[in-house]
């Protein structure tokens, strides 16, 4: 039986392998970092929900105040997340450089 070797280097190459610039760095390292930031801010928003919901049934308001500053914090980073996406956006329109 004869293996075929298949090159997928090319197309499916890790966009890291390309950078020859700090910029394309900053590129590759932010859209994946914006991927990142969403699974944190996913799990902290059911963690905190989780919290409420168990401090609630048994009627301990500390567990009930700790899921609260837990989805607060989350509400706060996802609210800098944005902003800071926005920012990036308006800065690729403003100078036509592609940043993410």
């Amino acid at each position: 039986m004869e293996m075929t070797q298949v090159n997928i280097g090319e197309k499916y190459s890790p966009p890291i392998t390309q950078v020859d610039q700090v910029g394309k760095l900053i590129s590759a390292l932010a859209s994946n970092l914006y991927i990142i930031a969403g699974v944190v801010l996913l799990v902290l928003i059911v963690w905190g929900g989780f919290a409420i919901i168990q401090g609630a049934g048994s009627s301990d308001r500390e567990q009930v105040g700790r899921g609260k500053r837990i989805l607060l914090s989350a509400i706060v980073g996802f609210l800098i997340i944005f902003v800071s996406y926005w920012i990036i956006q308006l800065i690729e329109v403003i100078t036509g450089i592609k940043i993410v």
